[in-house]
């Protein structure tokens, strides 16, 4: 449905976002028999921050300082396979290596921690254990791990948007959420074609690294953000590693992950990849984070990854650059203390049907899906960041 300029519409529910968790969110309303909406200020589905990433499918072996992170991956792994096989993408070794230098966790903790969590980890074949320096690396371990095409998964998203009635508005941008006399809410857009406004009971806010947007632009208090602008350097691994991908845990290291949408693979590093921070707090004056990205010199620190990756890893060395993802990454301030990935659900004070929500990998959605259980209990007033298996905790202040 075009709705013309001016004109209000009555929906059941309205995403604001059309990322991966903006579309998931819009198909389960639609299963729940809501008239739902997505607005989404890009031309075209998942282009931001569902688009430029690493391209992982966590299975635990991540995060071996978060307990409830490790082990609700573990539990979303094979969910989000089962879900997305045909953007899951397989083909290739993975390994996980401790560091024997500045690292934050030994061999032995690591091997404790994923006995905990049921995370299997197999013993290195020597051809790939060679391939390291023996000086800078304790143990290497083989893992299940996969890899998603994101092409692949926009095009199953939009597949599944229009199978169940999901209308999805492109290049508009919310401008205002309010209250209504009734005790609706009332969203206004800036579209090509004009104001457009919805009335709605429910307005999820998925908009990731442009969360306080809204918020800000509709007089409302900031959540407490970090923001990061982040590359992510693209290379053709050299003849020698073949098709092995390596994490080297846990501190300032890398990651090689295969890269499915245009068959190169990613390069990341613990200090390379973030070139400058900023937050989102109730003490400092807002800021745009998409201007300050636009706005940002954006020189690429790639060679000094492929270097430094390659003092654990020599051959490395023979990795190629192609170029670079540029993105804002966005987490909120307690994954600082242990790098977990919980989930904010938060449910606003003064507008209880106006919903902000984040994950901060793709299989967070299915715990971002059981938080939706709670719309139908008597608003608490308080951010909901937990996991969806344990009850939340309050993360005002925090």
């Amino acid at each position: 449905m075009n709705l013309p300029a001016g004109v209000t519409a009555a929906k059941n529910a309205v995403i604001v976002g059309g990322g991966f968790f903006g579309a998931y969110l819009a198909l389960l309303l639609a299963e729940r028999g809501r008239r739902t909406v997505i607005v989404e200020r890009e031309p075209d589905l998942m282009l931001r921050a569902s688009c430029n990433n690493q391209a992982r499918v966590h299975n635990g072996y991540h995060y071996p300082r978060s307990l409830m992170t490790a082990v609700r991956s573990r539990v979303n792994f094979p969910r989000f396979i089962g879900d997305f096989p045909e953007s899951v993408v397989r083909g290739f070794e993975k390994y996980y290596a401790i560091s024997s230098v500045l690292g934050n966790v030994t061999a032995a903790e690591y091997e404790t921690f994923m006995a905990r969590v049921g995370a299997p980890l197999k013993p290195a074949p020597e051809r790939v254990v060679k391939l390291f320096d023996k000086r800078l690396i304790e143990q290497v371990w083989a893992v299940e791990e996969v890899a998603f095409d994101a092409t692949r998964l926009r095009e199953t998203m939009r597949h599944r948007l229009r199978e169940a009635g999901v209308e999805v508005v492109y290049a508009t941008e919310a401008r205002k959420v309010e209250g209504a006399a009734d005790g609706s809410l009332l969203l206004s857009c800036h579209s090509p074609r004009g104001l457009l406004r919805y009335e709605t009971p429910l307005v999820l806010n998925c908009t990731y690294s442009g969360l306080n947007r809204l918020r800000h632009a509709s007089g409302l208090p900031l959540v407490p953000l970090k923001h990061e602008m982040a590359e992510i350097a693209l290379v053709e691994p050299p003849p020698e590693t073949g098709s092995i991908s390596v994490t080297v845990m846990c501190g300032p290291f890398f990651s090689l992950m295969p890269f499915p949408q245009n068959n190169l693979w990613s390069l990341s590093h613990v200090r390379h990849t973030p070139h400058c921070h900023w937050t989102d707090s109730l003490s400092q004056p807002w800021r745009d984070p998409y201007l300050q990205f636009d706005r940002a010199e954006k020189h690429s620190d790639g060679l000094m990854m492929i270097r430094d990756a390659a003092r654990y890893m020599p051959a490395l060395n023979g990795c190629s650059q192609r170029g670079s993802i540029w993105e804002i990454k966005t987490v909120l301030p307690q994954s600082e203390l242990d790098d977990g990935r919980p989930i904010l659900f938060h449910r606003d004070e003064q507008l209880p049907g106006f919903v902000s929500v984040m994950g901060g990998k793709m299989d967070n959605i299915y715990d971002v899906a059981a938080e939706l259980e709670t719309l139908g209990a008597e608003h608490t007033g308080a951010d909901r960041v937990g996991t969806g298996s344990a009850p939340p905790t309050t993360a005002n202040g925090s």
